[in-house]
């Protein structure tokens, strides 16, 4: 049998549903393996004999290579044939993690981490290919569902992670995750279409024309900074809800993991906004109501939070998970399918500028967190997290109305 990847798919030709599930499998995979360390912080500092204070650069380190790789290598899926990009990275990333996963001190850990993240945006390699590969017509549906198995994957890895370390040690999640990225480096090298971009410019004018991009393209510059809003208030939820249900409901590791699963069902909006973010390019109105819809989402759910007591304030809890992981899948499909739109010679540097701008949302958030919550509990962190989007909201409102 020969490999599908021995022809280009036409782009007036539909998705084949096992590329997109695919694809969608492979941008979970690798967007987990950001997010695999957040819970199991102590026991990997306590082996590495790192000290309390530099233990936070377990994670730190690893979305600061996200950022780097942002920047620096996902602008290359507009230069270099992507199939071969998009394997070298992801091969990477598996050495990385074996690397990680092999770890007996502090140091070589670390430089795994950063090297992890770098490597970890193969992810937003995929996404715009996939944009390039789908028709017109339902592009954005194609970014939705491909965007279901990131957002899943980012929502899965921490009670994935947390369950296997419980069984077999945190060396384990590691080792399981190297074979898991090396399966799926060989699987994407069989089964990915080729796509050779236009090309044109060289690595060093590729890197300069994004400040050009950013510069004069407002639609980006706002749907970036709106999302960045709204994740920042994702992470700042993340980030301290585990205290919340440790310190005020006595949650256990294993029962913080299952209230992660059960929030997951907010990421299931994924195929719904994409359908909505196709019928958006053709009426702008409802694009844009859409994110509005999304930031106001966001909002309610922090004070939602706060409604009740006992097992009504947990459920209320719940409630305000689901709430604001919907609000945030819908927001960046969306967004995406708006940036994407912008242009077909530069989408993977419009990817890359969107993306580094939301997860700086995103590390201000966690940094808000941390710090709200030691100083006022969980109370303090939902206001604090509900004038996040709350900003973007106010933001997004100064746009004119699309005619």
């Amino acid at each position: 049998m020969s490999a599908p990847a021995a022809a280009d798919l036409s782009p007036t030709q539909a998705m084949p549903t096992w590329l997109m599930l695919l694809l969608a499998a492979a941008c979970g995979t690798l967007v987990a393996n950001l997010y695999y360390a957040q819970p199991l912080i102590g026991p990997v500092s306590a082996s590495l004999g790192l000290t309390p204070a530099a233990a936070g650069l377990i994670v730190t380190l690893a979305q600061a290579g996200y950022g780097l790789g942002l920047l620096l290598l996902v602008p290359l899926g507009d230069l270099v044939e992507n199939r071969r990009l998009v394997v070298a990275v992801v091969g990477a990333c598996a050495v990385a993690l074996a690397v990680a996963a092999l770890s007996t001190t502090a140091i070589p850990f670390l430089l795994a981490s950063l090297a992890v993240g770098v490597c970890a945006v193969a992810a937003q390699i995929l996404v715009p290919y996939a944009a390039h590969l789908a028709p017109e017509r339902m592009r954005g549906r194609v970014v939705g569902n491909v965007m279901s198995g990131l957002l899943l994957g980012i929502m899965l890895a921490r009670p994935v992670s947390s369950f296997i370390a419980g069984v077999a040690g945190w060396h384990a999640v590691f080792w399981l995750s190297a074979v898991l990225t090396a399966a799926l480096a060989l699987l994407l090298w069989r089964l990915l279409p080729r796509r050779q971009p236009q090309g044109g410019l060289h690595y060093g004018a590729l890197l300069a024309s994004m400040a050009w991009l950013w510069r004069t393209l407002p639609v980006l510059r706002r749907r970036a900074f709106c999302h960045a809003g709204l994740f920042a208030a994702f992470s700042l939820f993340w980030t301290t809800v585990p205290l919340h249900l440790a310190e005020d409901f006595g949650f256990t590791q294993s029962g913080i993991a299952i209230f992660a699963l059960v929030a997951v069902a907010g990421a299931l909006v994924a195929p719904l906004a994409g359908r909505l973010a196709d019928r958006g390019q053709m009426k702008p109105g409802l694009a844009r109501g859409g994110m509005l819809l999304a930031l106001a989402l966001g909002v309610v759910s922090f004070p939602v939070s706060l409604l009740g007591t006992g097992n009504v304030a947990l459920a209320a809890l719940v409630v305000s998970a689901i709430l604001l992981d919907g609000a945030v899948t819908l927001n960046l499909i969306l967004s995406q399918r708006a940036v994407f739109a912008l242009g077909e010679t530069f989408r993977s540097r419009l990817n890359g500028l969107f993306m580094a701008v939301f997860f700086t949302g995103g590390a201000v958030g966690s940094a808000l967190g941390g710090w709200a919550m030691a100083r006022g509990g969980w109370e303090l962190s939902a206001w604090v997290g509900m004038a996040l989007p709350g900003a973007a909201l106010l933001y997004a409102l100064t746009e004119r109305k699309p005619r």
